[in-house]
């Protein structure tokens, strides 16, 4: 069983800053990709930002310069830095995992819970 807990998800003015964190735990063997995607109302869900096993890190333009994804692998824990929000950025963002939980079990998908960032003066 694999749980992933979110937290700092709230309510921003625009231009100012949130720092969002995921941690997975459980039974847990290897995790490969980490990300952050966001859905806002009447919208689908889109990556907001990945990272891999290697620290190579992924930004779609609309967020690029402005958000930073950083992991802890020893922690199993994945972070979103978002600097100089605007109002499009409100959403529920959801973290993402990519791991095995055996050493030779496939590799799954695991989401989180979701929070919500709401961006408004």
């Amino acid at each position: 069983q694999v749980q992933l807990v979110e937290s700092g998800g709230g309510l921003v003015q625009p231009g100012g800053s949130l720092r969002l964190s995921c941690a997975a735990s459980g039974s847990i063997f290897s995790v490969y990709a980490m990300a952050w995607y966001r859905q806002a109302p009447g919208k689908q869900r889109e990556l907001v930002a990945a990272i891999n096993s290697g620290g190579s890190t992924n930004y779609p333009d609309s967020v690029k310069g402005r958000f930073s994804i950083s992991r802890d692998s020893g922690k199993n824990t994945v972070s979103l830095q978002m600097n100089s929000l605007k109002p499009e950025d409100t959403a529920v963002y959801y973290c993402y995992v990519d791991l095995t939980t055996t050493a030779w079990g496939p590799r799954s998908d695991y989401w989180g819970q979701g929070t919500q960032v709401t961006v408004s003066s």
